[in-house]
């Protein structure tokens, strides 16, 4: 199914910009973000349904090039901890 919209300038701009940080296609994101509307009406109660979302939105599994997720988030916090300021 095919739909145009007729969007305001500035809701547009930070539509694309958010998905150009995100790297998708502005049309990937809107999708993304239109799709989410069940989970907002109806939120996982528990730690079993959320890690069930995650899985189902692809975001679990979705970094396979992280082979050792904790040493990864050690060194994120590293260089979060040590950049220098500008």
């Amino acid at each position: 199914m095919s739909i145009i919209l007729d969007l305001p300038p500035e809701l547009e701009e930070e539509l694309s910009a958010e998905a150009n940080r995100l790297n998708l296609p502005l049309q990937e994101y809107v999708l993304r973000i239109l799709s989410s509307h069940p989970f907002l009406e109806n939120p996982p109660q528990n730690g079993s349904q959320l890690v069930a979302y995650w899985e189902n939105a692809g975001v679990i599994n979705s970094r396979p090039n992280i082979e050792d997720s904790q040493q990864s988030a050690r060194k994120l916090r590293h260089e979060a901890e040590h950049r220098n300021s500008v």
